[in-house]
């Protein structure tokens, strides 16, 4: 898992949401939310969404760690 999305869940406890919350406001599927949580790839558009509602950048969502790479 080389991709960590810390930074969106980080983000979301910073603003009192949930991920619930991600599939009821933005639309975002919970297929798609379990692939984040299991550090999957998920589309640009998606992490689009999130970054338009909180006001932030890809970076602040993602991060790449090579050491867990598969």
């Amino acid at each position: 898992m080389a991709i960590s999305y810390n930074g969106l869940w980080k983000l979301l406890i910073d603003n009192e949401k949930k991920k619930m919350d991600l599939i009821n406001d933005l639309g975002i599927s919970s297929s798609t939310i379990a692939k984040m949580t299991r550090g999957e790839n998920v589309s640009l558009s998606v992490l689009e969404k999130i970054c338009e509602e909180y006001d932030c950048d890809f970076g602040d969502l993602i991060s790449y760690d090579r050491r867990h790479k598969k």
